[in-house]
């Protein structure tokens, strides 16, 4: 079941930033439309950790260390992990003060 999971999960996370960067067009940004960008974003990039997450363990291969040459590959890894927190902090922050006011 753990490989089902894992497939299945790619699926539902590219509807999910799908839907993430449709509903921020329709926002037509301001606060609200602005936050729920930088939140698509987010899950943008943390797809892309999930794809090479779901590649690496079932296919054995890695983007990163493809990409980028030791420690580089490991290096970048932590800045989509902190990329993909900072930019999901970000939009429900905004999205919070907009909420506030």
């Amino acid at each position: 079941m753990d490989v089902w999971f894992g497939i299945l999960e790619l699926p539902f996370l590219l509807v999910c930033i799908y839907f993430s960067f449709r509903t921020a067009a329709s926002l037509k940004g301001g606060i609200f439309g602005n936050g729920m960008k930088l939140l698509a974003w987010g899950f943008l990039v943390m797809a892309i950790g999930h794809l090479n997450m779901q590649m690496s363990h079932h296919f054995g291969f890695d983007l990163f260390v493809w990409a980028f040459p030791d420690p580089l590959d490991t290096i970048f890894w932590y800045l989509a992990l902190i990329t993909t927190w900072f930019l999901s902090a970000l939009g429900f922050i905004r999205i919070y003060h907009a909420s506030k006011s």
